[in-house]
């Protein structure tokens, strides 16, 4: 079983949101079985599987914050985690013990940086971290270039030890999708292509050897005929 965590001690880093998408993307992009676990007792990732239209690809839902991660069925063959809010100490250790791949999210504000950095160090001292036993990086969320702030956090997160993979923009597309039950990969092109280019970073590292321990190695379910990222382009290149 392939496991992707999203992490970040601080509410409203869009930890949710990228879990969702995440699995949006993986659901959509590949043929296999795959379930998102969200162990936040505001349960926002269920709340989006619940609104998951029935024609899209199948993603299961497990309530980790009340049925533990032996909730989870054997034949999944890659598990989204959205872990909670104000995860230090011995939770933050067990729910390292859970995944392979983390991404951090950080937002442009003084206060979003202070706190990432300070729950780098803290990730670091968890023993699976120490022992490279898993796979790190950080993204920009909820991005506007145009103020002061970005370039003060794109210097943060290009100074940190840890791959910095992608930015995206702080756009209402996030919430369309979130009402629909979709990932930003399943919005009509016309809407989504600005997005799913920002996100084309993420998903080329998520699907490559680097996220994944050398412990480990990840076979991908089978891809679909064609590639989502590639007809969304190609009906894009189509339209009138």
């Amino acid at each position: 079983m392939r496991t992707i965590m999203v992490l970040n001690s601080k509410g409203g880093c869009g930890k949710s949101t990228l879990s969702t998408n995440i699995a949006g993307y993986f659901a959509h992009a590949w043929e296999g079985k795959f379930a998102l676990i969200d162990f936040d007792p505001q349960g926002s990732s269920l709340d989006w599987l619940a609104r998951r239209p029935g024609h899209l690809p199948p993603i299961r839902g497990y309530n980790g914050h009340r049925d533990g991660i032996q909730c989870v069925s054997p034949d999944v063959e890659l598990l989204v985690i959205d872990p909670p809010a104000r995860c230090h100490g011995e939770e933050l250790a067990r729910m390292v013990g859970y995944a392979e791949t983390f991404i951090i999210p950080v937002q442009p504000s003084p206060i979003d940086i202070g706190a990432a950095s300070k729950y780098i160090k803290e990730l670091y001292d968890v023993h699976r971290v120490k022992d490279k036993e898993v796979k790190i990086a950080v993204v920009a969320n909820r991005v506007r270039e145009n103020l002061l702030i970005w370039e003060s956090l794109e210097k943060f997160l290009d100074g940190l030890k840890i791959p910095f993979v992608a930015k995206f923009r702080d756009a209402q597309n996030y919430i369309r999708a979130y009402d629909r039950g979709m990932g930003i990969h399943e919005l009509p092109p016309y809407l989504g292509r600005d997005d799913v280019a920002q996100w084309e970073p993420l998903v080329k590292w998520l699907e490559s050897k680097q996220s994944v321990p050398a412990v480990k190695k990840f076979v991908a379910p089978p891809a679909p005929a064609v590639h989502p990222v590639e007809a969304a382009a190609a009906e894009l290149a189509n339209m009138p």
